[in-house]
């Protein structure tokens, strides 16, 4: 095996030895004295987290709860039994198909539908967080008219009168994906003189349909599918996290990254990019550039494939990027079956990437326009006209269908002022926010999980979403609304199931019964119809593009250059008084609470500056007449002469969790080029200012204290030549011979009778997108601590993404190891309870409060734990969390807490879980409650558990399906068929003879229950 000489790191403080990273380091509990010598025993308790008074009370804490008995018991209900219903999230152009849980009538949890052929069972963090927004008290509770809560009656009547005499009616959208819906808003638009429907994309993707418009002849955006590319080059689009469709096309890609020693094939990929990204973390080659030549890049590419092809070449300045050359070489060899994608928002940069795939003969196999996405129709050029004639006076009436313009469209702040001038203004948003508190009428719509929807996310797919909830407050969808002030008094359930009727009764031969049909679409939540992929031909004029990209670009811009981009977690800003969604850890720079500005590390020593007792600095960005003040946060990866700014901060009326939290990165958008330009290369400056400010990152609290080889990597060619390569396989001498650390233990070792419980994790399919942290936390009642106990270092999360940067093999020197690389490897790593067989926890417990049960799990028991944390400090992975305080019913985490403080946002509690008290450690469970569930159904059918039936809630989240959950005492589960177990007959021992599976620190023997795959990497033997 070839020795590894990577440094790994998680954070520029950790690399450089910071002062007071070593300090926290060394001390398992930062927060308490420093030297305990001397001290009684009442200190100790007292350091411990715990007095005298509350060790004694806490048996009484617990308060008394009045349950009221069913008189009548719905049918569908039945107490601690849960109902599922399939059912669809769509926000804006965002999508999943889903599958929710209920308990009692309450939903809790949302789960991928698995019969989904776009989403396949996959989620993000976004789609798992959604269900406590329904739990928001925040929500619109009654119609308002002129700021005054009323009545549904008397708005109705006002809206109708007042829209029939307004003149000119706008209807300003999200982009929408449902047909009855937009059907809907027809019968809207011909009650009232033909109302236009406005559309826009807070992130837009204009860019993309204008170039289909250009090349094809239609304003349309493509069907990507990264599976059968085995060579993948992107410019800035992050599909993997936030580009148009990342639960989709996460599920594509990871196909092409599986890999065994049967079938070592992997594709390739090539990222071009300014902001480290989620995508650009898991590229094969990673390519810092500015913005300013990304599309001279993609001429440079066009003219490299042109060449091979035969094809006219275009005029274009010369531009140096790393392994342009190689991504252009390796792409035509792979023709038909590569893709080329872009993340400009230039149509002009769009009709090259057209022009380049269709060189490439991708045209109908990897990008296909045959069938098109309905994910993005924003048309930028429109909505820049509306805001030119809502300024003007030019709008009688402006209804904003569920979006937020004021907020988060570049010309918000003018949409703000100009909105008085239209005769009529509605909103039928949830909240009061930036819009809907500008308006006279504000007509609620229910949230998502209240109503009946259908959605036609692609040509020849279609899914519904159906209530799982009556309506909490006295809202009314709003697509009914639009009926009835069309005039139409069927309710939006008839209307949609009429649709459904008359559009596909007649058009599909296998629909003979339309209840039955309609019942089974339901039941499944999505219904095909057949539909082919082929190639069509463009006519667009390439020259001219390439000409208008060419003096839009420069090669050697000297100035500094702003690149804007979206968190995974918080998205275009829209769901960001989720809590749940602001303290999950940014899986690229582990911050939470924050938005800031991302610099390079040349960009920090020239202007000097440097992390003092983990703060930053904060400085001024000035894009033209604009100004912003954030934090700067240095980013490893970022582009030399650029800095990045994340969308989705800088909310003034989200609510009392995202209020005040970050900046609005905007404002400093600017739309003048005809599109919403998310890269501002003029007229950016930046400047240090003094004033300093906390981050919270999460990204060393918990180390391993100097130990190697918790990340195993290789190439993909070594593992060709040994499948065990990267593999570091620790020895033991013994008696004149070296064994492996399991060949000696004190332990006598477990014997599982029934099952054997354990995940495998494979980092060649982990992508870090965090679906799975917010999945557990939503499932297993884990609290949230608010930004200063994050500061504190006491998140609380039961599974974090461990994010490890890798310098270059080679380094000649202390000094140069210690010099974070400017392009660093990224690898990605979920870290949980390990469930280790010889667990260190179990045995300095001195109340027996972490026990080994019977099935390999390592147990919790609440109650009997007392607080000592001699477990959590005994623990060599830190994956145990503290209670410091009583995070429920308590006023002083009532903020950020909100599922657990306040009577409504409990309704979210899973009630198989309980919600811990103060001083206790918790800890990953592997979900023992759904695998009690599992075994008692099964028992109660009358046979065994079967592999399927039991898994945990971040292997269900996994859209790359990177974690496995099974019984490896069942040798036809999935896991054990991974890990290739077999048992010898003698011994009863478990052998694993999977050559990539390794156990984290498998030195110390401790003889996890999770595994972990080497982390293989398609470079260059030379390269890596």
């Amino acid at each position: 095996m070839k020795e590894n000489k990577k440094t790994y790191w998680k954070g520029l403080e950790e690399l450089t030895n910071d002062e007071s990273f070593v300090r926290n380091a060394e001390r398992e509990f930062p927060e308490g004295p420093s030297n305990l010598d001397g001290s009684s025993r009442r200190d100790f308790l007292k350091v411990m987290g715990f007095s005298l008074a509350a060790a004694s009370l806490a048996a009484c804490e617990a308060p008394v709860r009045k349950a009221i008995p069913y008189v009548n018991k719905p049918v569908d209900i039945n107490p601690s039994i849960p109902n599922y219903y399939a059912s669809t999230f769509a926000s804006g152009g965002d999508y999943a198909s889903i599958v929710v849980k209920t308990r009692e009538g309450r939903p809790i949890k949302i789960d991928g539908n698995e019969l989904s052929p776009i989403t396949k069972g996959g989620t993000n963090a976004i789609v798992e967080a959604s269900v406590l927004s329904l739990y928001d008290k925040q929500r619109l509770s009654d119609p308002y008219i002129n700021g005054e809560k009323s009545e549904w009656a008397a708005l109705d009547a006002e809206v109708k009168s007042k829209l029939a005499s307004a003149g000119s009616v706008k209807v300003i959208t999200n982009t929408i994906i449902s047909p009855s819906t937009e059907k809907a808003l027809a019968e809207f638009s011909a009650a009232f003189g033909g109302a236009e429907v406005i559309t826009y994309d807070p992130v837009s993707s204009y860019g993309i349909t204008k170039a289909a418009e250009m090349t094809y002849g239609s304003a349309i955006l493509p069907t990507y599918d990264f599976s059968k590319a085995t060579v993948i080059v992107s410019f800035g689009a992050d599909f993997l996290g936030t580009w148009i469709s990342p639960i989709e096309f996460a599920k594509q890609y990871v196909q092409g990254r599986k890999i065994t020693k049967e079938k070592p094939v992997m594709s390739r990929h090539f990222q071009f990019e300014s902001n480290l990204s989620l995508t650009g973390a898991n590229a094969d080659y990673r390519t810092p550039i500015k913005p300013s030549q990304s599309g001279l890049a993609i001429l440079a590419l066009y003219n490299a494939v042109a060449k091979q092809a035969g094809a006219t070449t275009v005029s274009a300045p010369a531009v140096e990027v790393e392994y342009l050359e190689k991504a252009a070489k390796e792409l035509w060899a792979n023709r038909g079956k590569s893709i080329v994608v872009s993340g400009s928002n230039d149509p002009n940069v769009q009709v090259v990437i057209n022009a380049i795939n269709d060189l490439l003969e991708n045209n109908g196999v990897t990008v296909d326009f045959s069938r098109p996405s309905h994910f993005r129709k924003g048309d930028d050029a429109k909505m820049n006209q509306f805001v030119t004639d809502l300024k003007g006076g030019r709008v009688g009436a402006v209804v904003f269908f569920n979006c937020n313009p004021v907020y988060d469209y570049v010309k918000g702040a003018e949409i703000a002022e100009s909105i008085s001038k239209a005769k009529v203004s509605i909103a039928t948003n949830g909240t009061m926010d930036e819009t809907a508190s500008l308006v006279q009428y504000v007509a609620p719509d229910h949230h998502y999980l209240e109503s009946w929807n259908d959605f036609n996310p692609r040509k020849g797919e279609y899914s519904l979403s159906q209530p799982t909830i009556s309506p909490l407050f006295n809202t009314r969808q709003a697509q009914e609304s639009f009926l009835v002030w069309a005039g139409i008094s069927t309710n939006y359930y008839d209307y949609l199931q009429e649709n459904w009727r008359s559009s596909l009764m007649g058009t599909q031969s296998e629909i003979s019964n339309f209840q039955e049909f309609w019942d089974r679409s339901l039941f499944n939540g999505v219904y095909s119809t057949p539909s082919t992929s082929s190639a069509i031909s463009g006519n667009a004029d390439v020259a001219v593009a390439a000409s208008a990209v060419a003096k839009s670009y420069k090669a050697d811009n000297a100035g500094v250059e702003l690149a804007v981009y979206t968190k995974v977690g918080i998205g275009n800003g829209s769901h960001s008084n989720n809590p749940w969604l602001q303290e999950m850890s940014d899986p690229i720079s582990k911050a939470t609470w924050d938005n800031y500005l991302t610099v390079s590390q040349k960009w920090a020593n020239e202007h000097g500056l440097k992390m003092v007792e983990g703060a930053t600095r904060k400085a001024k960005i000035t894009v033209g007449d604009k100004s912003l003040i954030v934090p700067v946060l240095v980013q490893p990866g970022q582009a030399q002469g650029t800095v990045g700014l994340a969308l989705g901060y800088g909310r003034s009326k989200a609510g009392r969790v995202a209020n005040g939290l970050g900046v609005n990165a905007y404002d400093l958008l600017d739309s003048s080029k005809g599109f919403v330009n998310f890269d501002v290369t003029e007229g950016v400056s930046v400047e240090l200012l003094t004033d300093t400010y906390k981050i919270a990152q999460t990204q060393t609290h918990h180390t391993y204290m100097g130990r190697e080889f918790v990340i195993q990597e290789a190439t993909l060619a070594d593992y060709k030549q040994d499948a065990s390569a990267g593999r570091y396989k620790p020895q033991i001498y013994k008696e004149g011979e070296f064994v492996k650390p399991s060949k000696i233990s004190l332990w006598k070792g477990h014997q599982y009778s029934q099952h054997h419980w354990g995940l495998a994790i494979d980092m060649n399919s982990c992508i870090g997108c965090g679906a799975c942290t917010v999945a557990c936390q939503v499932e297993n009642n884990v609290s949230v601590v608010g930004k200063q106990e994050v500061l504190n270092r006491r998140e609380m999360a039961w599974i974090r993404i461990d994010r490890y940067y890798s310098s270059p093999e080679g380094a000649s020197s202390n000094k140069e190891l210690e010099q974070a690389a400017d392009n660093p490897e990224v690898t990605f790593q979920p870290m949980m309870c390990q469930h280790c067989n010889n667990a260190p926890c179990e045995t300095v417990c001195p109340v027996a409060a972490t026990t080994h049960s019977s099935e390999g799990l390592n147990q919790m028991t609440y109650n009997r734990c007392i607080g000592t944390r001699y477990c959590a400090n005994n623990c060599p992975y830190k994956v145990r969390r503290f209670n410091w305080f009583k995070y429920h019913d308590n006023k002083d985490f009532a903020a950020v807490n909100v599922a657990q403080n306040d009577d409504l946002g409990k309704m979210v509690l899973n009630p198989d879980v309980t919600v811990r008290a103060r001083g206790v450690i918790e800890k990953c469970s592997m979900c023992v409650q759904r695998i009690q569930s599992g075994k008692l159904t099964a028992k109660k059918e009358g046979r065994k558990v079967q592999d399927g039936d039991i898994n945990t809630a971040c292997a269900t989240a996994c859209p790359t399906d990177a974690i496995v959950f099974g019984d490896m005492n069942d040798p036809n589960s999935k896991i054990t068929q991974m890990l290739k177990i077999q048992e010898d007959t003698i011994s009863a021992v478990k052998e694993v003879n999977e050559e990539r599976a390794y156990h984290v620190l498998e030195e110390i023997n401790v003889s996890p229950n999770v595994w972990y795959f080497t982390k293989i990497r398609n470079k260059d033997k030379s390269e890596a």
